[in-house]
């Protein structure tokens, strides 16, 4: 499904990888992690190379509803009790200066920039937003008690912040890629210490950047029991509601809001890939309900990563591997995240200190609760005696009604009805659907 910013992609094109190339750090994934990070270390002077298997933005990027902001639901709160005031300071600064990086940069781009405050509402629990309004205070912020009245519905309350923003991904990812060393259709097929093998030749490189979205070497950093991925759906729609406001629901399967020139832009259906989920339908019956006269001009749907513990994986892929890093777990917060992603792996590519990389390192404390019930999925997945079965660690395949097409409930990869690959983290189609 083509999301609204595709419609508008630029006619931007780069070149595929021919021949054998060295560079000092290569980055696999074209999503805007990647191209942050392919951006901040080529203005620090370090040579680079950004390979994508498809086109840039043509993955998660491509489909985000791009709310710039420090809200990321109640997790303030969460952080404070899981890690303590200190590391939750350490990841409002981290939102904070990247909400402030995108200001400047967008400042001469033509991406659809503009500030706007951001709500998180709750439809039941006031308690929750108090919280979460005290913790932001014991933080240093100064947040307001909202009742969210531009929603066509009642709320507990809201968590209102002010100054946020939105744009359009995709035309801020092409105008900051324009002038990078990226090369498209460029498939990595195996990846060896400091050498990478491409469709039509090898990159080496002297560090690795992995920022595919889900990462893609299995056999380091037990990835695929610290990860799960939660699918989402958007409608846009004509002759809605002009909302001034971003919203999003405290429950991530709560609906969310934000508005695009005359579109509304409304987010919701959530639910853990390959399992079973209200997609569209929930939106269109919102959308009946509360717009009855809007037109639906656009639909999409997009993927998560969703990590232990709420926070992202930012830093050394493994023990294992010194010169191998990751970018991952965005935890639907991409936009903030990557470019605090950016800040933390050029830093560390160059030798340099950040004082966000130990919050955020892939090797942090494991032991959560959302780590069984990944091993609950998985294991289920493994014993299910159906096919076809995902290529990706041999889980069974769910068929998808809603979208058409085979969803693996462990990890997420996804595939056409033809056994076409959409999502990773499989790396080649599946040559037995469709048969």
């Amino acid at each position: 499904m083509e999301s609204l910013w595709e419609r508008e992609l630029s006619e931007v094109r780069f070149g595929t990888l021919e021949g054998n190339k060295k560079t000092e750090v290569l980055i696999i994934g074209g999503g805007i992690a990647g191209i942050l990070c392919a951006y901040r270390l080529k203005n620090a002077g370090v040579d680079c190379v950004l390979v994508e298997k498809d086109r840039i933005g043509g993955g998660i990027t491509g489909h985000t509803t791009a709310k710039i902001t420090l809200g990321h639901g109640l997790i303030y709160d969460q952080l404070i009790r899981r890690f303590g005031v200190q590391s939750a300071r350490l990841y409002l600064e981290a939102q904070m200066r990247a909400n402030e990086e995108y200001a400047h940069l967008c400042q001469n781009l033509d991406c659809d920039y503009e500030k706007s405050d951001s709500y998180v509402y709750a439809l039941h629990s006031r308690a929750k937003i108090e919280k979460e309004i005290a913790a932001l205070e014991s933080l240093g912020m100064k947040e307001t008690l909202s009742d969210a009245s531009e929603l066509p519905f009642k709320v507990a309350g809201a968590v209102g912040i002010r100054d946020q923003a939105q744009l359009q991904p995709l035309k801020f990812l092409y105008a900051i890629a324009k002038d990078l060393p990226i090369y498209e259709h460029t498939k990595v097929l195996s990846v060896m210490p400091y050498k990478a093998i491409t469709e039509n030749g090898t990159v080496f490189y002297r560090k690795l950047i992995v920022a595919t979205h889900f990462p893609m070497l299995n056999k380091h950093g037990l990835y695929p029991l610290k990860l799960y991925q939660h699918r989402s759906y958007v409608l846009a729609l004509r002759g809605a509601q002009n909302l001034h406001g971003t919203y999003v629901d405290e429950c991530d399967r709560g609906l969310s809001f934000r508005r695009y020139g005359d579109l509304l832009l409304l987010g919701g259906g959530g639910h853990r890939t390959g399992k079973k989920g209200s997609s569209f339908q929930e939106l269109e019956a919102f959308a009946r309900k509360h717009y009855p006269s809007a037109e639906k001009v656009g639909e999409w749907a997009t993927q998560d990563c969703m990590t232990l513990d709420g926070m992202p994986y930012i830093g050394q892929y493994a023990r294992s591997l010194p010169d191998v890093y990751v970018a991952t777990g965005f935890n639907k917060w991409g936009m903030t995240n990557a470019m605090a992603c950016a800040d933390i792996l050029t830093c560390l590519v160059c030798g340099k200190k950040n004082r966000f990389a130990e919050l955020f390192s892939p090797q942090r404390r494991m032991l959560r609760p959302q780590l069984a019930v990944n091993i609950l999925e998985s294991a289920v997945g493994l014993l299910t005696p159906t096919v076809p079965r995902c290529p990706h660690l041999g889980c069974a395949l769910k068929y998808n009604r809603a979208e058409h097409s085979w969803d693996c409930p462990c990890h997420g990869s996804r595939f056409c009805e033809d056994g076409t690959l959409i999502d990773n983290p499989a790396t080649d189609d599946h040559h037995s659907i469709g048969q």
